[in-house]
């Protein structure tokens, strides 16, 4: 019998569930405040309907940018864009290993040409004022100990098998990896992006059904309850908590209804005035 040959991996002829990696891909991009133009989703649908490959598409998104408008720069459309064309990419593609590497790999690829530091972990210490802490910021890892954390994490997560866990017992553990992934922000810009990602690949070889709609109505959710799983003020009673980030992948991984709103995500105590915390 003659040996079998290799095959080119194509994109997914399903529409449906390229049209969910499209969702996905467009929804991300709300966690910076950015928003997708209607050219880039003429262009995802044409893609859904195969008319158009994602390498064409990031062509096309190309040429539109050579000569950015003031308005373009304004609201970053250009990232907005492009990132959502390549997430798409990604995700109707063969997945990545469980290691830094590929951080690094699925950050490049997204940002390239919208970040220098594209692919590299910083060089600094960061903060990020959080409107659900009323300008608190979580403490992300210090930049010198990016690599020897993440590596942990990651060893950990591998190191550990799902089988014979409940359904519940793997949504925590879940959400804790991503937890953990997510508060060493090792990059600048676009770590809740890189994070969703490597995640959604990480389920997907596991053979994890996601549910795509939950990133594109709810990516702001989930950035947030990121935010809630990663800050602590012990002296106003304040603790790390998962409770909304396994609410989110209880809706992701089973179909499940739990109501996900983003008022419960403020932090009450933070504010110090109820009209500041309408403002939120």
């Amino acid at each position: 019998m003659a040996e079998s040959e290799y095959k080119i991996y194509g994109e997914s002829p399903d529409k449906s569930i390229k049209k969910s990696y499209w969702d996905a891909a467009k929804g991300l991009q709300k966690v910076d405040g950015l928003n997708p133009t209607k050219y880039l989703s003429e262009l995802a649908d044409a893609n859904i309907e195969g008319e158009l490959s994602y390498t064409e598409v990031e062509e096309l998104l190309y040429k539109r940018y050579e000569n950015e408008s003031p308005e373009d720069i304004k609201r970053r459309n250009k990232e907005a864009d492009l990132v959502a064309a390549r997430i798409a990419h990604i995700l109707d593609s063969p997945g990545y290993p469980l290691q830094i590497a590929s951080l690094k790999a699925i950050h490049r690829e997204l940002f390239k040409d919208i970040y220098d530091h594209a692919g590299q972990f910083r060089l600094v210490n960061i903060y990020k004022q959080e409107p659900i802490l009323n300008g608190a910021t979580v403490k992300y890892t210090n930049y010198t100990a990016l690599n020897d954390t993440l590596e942990y994490d990651l060893n950990v997560e591998k190191s550990k098998s799902y089988s014979g866990h409940t359904q519940e017992q793997m949504i925590k553990r879940i959400a804790s990896f991503t937890s953990s992934i997510w508060q060493a922000h090792p990059f600048m810009e676009g770590n809740t992006r890189t994070t969703a990602v490597f995640m959604e690949c990480y389920l997907n070889n596991m053979g994890f059904q996601v549910d795509n709609k939950m990133f594109k109505d709810y990516s702001q959710y989930f950035r947030n309850a990121l935010v809630r799983a990663n800050y602590a003020a012990y002296a106003k009673g304040i603790v790390e908590t998962n409770e909304y980030l396994e609410k989110f992948y209880n809706n992701l991984l089973t179909g499940g209804d739990d109501n996900l709103s983003n008022r419960e995500l403020i932090l009450k105590e933070c504010f110090l005035h109820k009209d500041i915390e309408r403002e939120v």
